[in-house]
């Protein structure tokens, strides 16, 4: 008889590898479920949350939920490569660490513990230019690919500033978000009385409001690293991506935090895609929370597939220990969701795998972990 302690016992023994966060977080609801407990009520809203009605966020989920999987049997999948290429690189997943604002107010130093847990994980990660730790000081503890994502506060000068410094620091691409030209009424942070401390330092949003694509084209001009734009919800704008020489047209809605009754990504991927037609590399984000996610977006066109909420989520349960568990437990996920398919890497995934069909939960911010047990307000 073993001598494992008895809560040890009540676990399949293939589970028990000795790491106490992989011990601890064996699925992702168990990462969501710790990291509500290390928030208080103000981040937690603050990352779970979404714009005014919230019918956006909730429409990024549905769309995901929409796809259906056509699997294929009788090929060889006794190995499985999920490893993929970004902008010329090996990574281990498909996937890349959304800029996310205010990283050090979900603790573990923010950005610092992001850059160095993507090295860790073999994953790129995007710095927010609205971070409190500086651009070179993230950049000097990175191991990986990383990307620095910028928000205009300021004129030309302040642009090319922020365009210098990102090259001269090692930043392997230049984002610039697009669809914030207003900032949002985020009503879970109104009715907490919730007032960012982050936001206190960075003024100038005017100059976010009046970007065009004048500006962009100057800024293109001037970016020696890949660019990309993030915040692209049209076949409309993906093109005018490709007229200016954008290296990656990032398809997003800002996780549903800005534009409400918005559609959701995933459902305007497949107009980027054939906007595109090749020309330039594709991103997605919205409402990613599971390796089926991840599966789904790469067969309907993407490239490459953003997380945000999630590993934030890691990031205040387990600091980087918790970020490495989100990605191996989603690397987990894919490699079984391929296998399932019938493939053994991500080659030879398309749209033929997939087809719409009706979706069978409710769409929520959370729904995608249906073992989650949270009060209903914090959905």
């Amino acid at each position: 008889m073993t001598n494992l302690p008895q809560d040890a016992l009540e676990k399949a023994p293939e589970t028990i590898t000795g790491d106490p966060v992989a011990d601890d977080f064996q699925t992702l609801h168990e990462i969501v479920a710790a990291a509500h407990r290390a928030l208080d009520r103000n981040m937690w809203d603050y990352v779970a949350g979404a714009t005014e009605t919230e019918t956006t966020m909730r429409r990024n989920r549905l769309a995901l939920d929409r796809i259906a999987f056509r699997p294929r049997v009788l090929n060889d999948v006794s190995r499985i490569d999920s490893g993929a290429e970004f902008l010329g690189k090996s990574v281990r997943l498909p996937i890349a660490l959304a800029p996310v604002g205010g990283l050090e107010s979900l603790g573990h130093e923010g950005g610092l513990t992001v850059a160095r847990a993507a090295g860790q994980a073999g994953v790129p990660f995007f710095l927010s230019s609205v971070n409190q730790l500086g651009l070179e000081r993230v950049a000097a503890a990175a191991t990986g690919f990383k990307v620095f994502q910028l928000y205009v506060r300021g004129g030309d000068d302040f642009v090319d500033d922020h365009v210098r410094r990102a090259i001269d620091a090692g930043y392997d691409a230049f984002c610039i978000t697009v669809d914030s030209a207003i900032y949002s009424r985020r009503e879970r942070d109104i009715a907490n009385r919730f007032a960012k401390p982050w936001r206190g330092a960075t003024p100038g949003m005017q100059y976010q409001a009046g970007l065009t694509w004048d500006q962009v084209r100057r800024m293109r001009k001037r970016c020696t690293v890949p660019m990309m734009l993030k915040g692209i919800a049209t076949a409309e704008d993906a093109e005018l991506c490709c007229r200016e020489g954008i290296d990656v047209v990032y398809v997003s809605n800002h996780g549903g935090r800005q534009l409400d009754h918005g559609l959701g990504s995933l459902d305007v991927l497949p107009e980027v895609v054939q906007a595109v037609a090749g020309r330039a590399k594709i991103m997605v984000d919205g409402g990613v929370s599971r390796g089926t996610d991840v599966v789904k977006a790469i067969a309907l066109g993407a490239d490459a597939v953003g997380i945000g909420r999630l590993y934030c989520y890691g990031l205040a349960a387990a600091g980087i220990a918790g970020i490495v568990r989100v990605i191996e437990l989603l690397e987990l996920e894919v490699r079984e969701c391929l296998g399932l398919l019938g493939l053994a890497s991500f080659a030879g995934l398309d749209a033929s795998y997939v087809r719409k069909a009706e979706p069978v939960t409710d769409p929520r911010v959370h729904s995608a972990f249906p073992l989650l047990s949270l009060p209903k307000q914090h959905y």
